[in-house]
């Protein structure tokens, strides 16, 4: 394998079970660079969220990458955006609808806020907020401004009310926009161009790669399309199954440092 690039979901992938990024990921990554190889961050996060692992792996510069919001933006790390695939006004306004309609919560995200219509909001909401190191803001439909760049839009709130609300999703918003729960408490919307997948291989192409030149690691929905893309596809030991059969390997779980394992095994030997 030629591999040139690393793709690497955050969350139940590159930190461990306690939400830290442990010593033998870093080295293991630390390793891989010095090869030449980049490291590309993918997840649902803004670049604010990314920020304190790319310090801790010590990667900078406006010659490295994070694909953000689940694939809605890839952006150097000095901020400048490579690929944009945002929501529309018309798209807040279904959703956020639909929201009463389901009885969940719901916010929007934006490369420095997010908004939530909901005065009461619940501590998933709020866990998002600090999570991703943006602040959040009630303001209601009428208040959120036409010429807002919105990332995605999001279905947040209690585990059970999310998997009935998943079920009542209507066929045309999924038509429409890319929808997927990316945790029990999370269903994203963004989009339709806009995954992870796609945004790697927009960005691979801005870095004459091939998908050949690409390994993927993850282990939820928002996950598939990159595995599934990439030329060497990595399912976490603790993945779902949907993303385990798209992948060529199956590592260690993100509580035995699976990265690194990954890694090490296939870039670092």
């Amino acid at each position: 394998m030629d591999i040139k690039l690393i793709a690497i979901d955050i969350d139940g992938t590159l930190l461990n079970e306690k939400n830290e990024l442990a010593q033998p990921t870093i080295d293991a990554i630390t390793a891989a660079r010095k090869k030449g190889v980049k490291i590309v961050l993918c997840t649902g996060r803004p670049l604010s969220g990314v920020q304190p692992y790319l310090d801790k792996l010590k990667i900078s510069g406006g010659d490295e990458f994070a694909i953000t919001f689940n694939g809605a933006m890839a952006q150097t790390l000095a901020g400048k955006v490579t690929v944009n695939h945002t929501i529309t006004y018309d798209n807040f306004l279904e959703t956020e609808m639909l929201s009463r309609k389901l009885n969940v919560n719901y916010q929007i995200e934006t490369t420095d806020s997010i908004y939530t219509t909901n005065r009461d909001t619940n501590p998933y909401g709020i866990a998002e907020s600090f999570l991703v190191r943006l602040p959040i803001k009630f303001r209601s439909p009428e208040e959120i401004p036409r010429d807002l760049v919105m990332s995605k839009a999001m279905f947040v709130d209690f585990p059970e009310n999310i998997t009935k609300a998943n079920q009542l999703i209507p066929d045309k918003l999924r038509n429409d926009m890319y929808v997927v729960q990316t945790e029990p408490f999370f269903i994203e919307m963004m989009n339709k161009q806009a995954s992870k997948g796609k945004t790697l291989g927009e960005l691979a192409d801005q870095l004459n790669l091939t998908k050949d030149n690409i390994m993927a690691i993850g282990d939820q929905g928002n996950d598939f399309t990159m595995v599934d893309y990439a030329g060497f596809g990595v399912a976490m030991g603790n993945a779902i199954d949907e993303v385990k059969k798209a992948a060529q390997f199956i590592t260690k779980p993100n509580t035995e440092d699976g990265v690194a394992f990954a890694i090490n095994k296939y870039v670092n030997d």
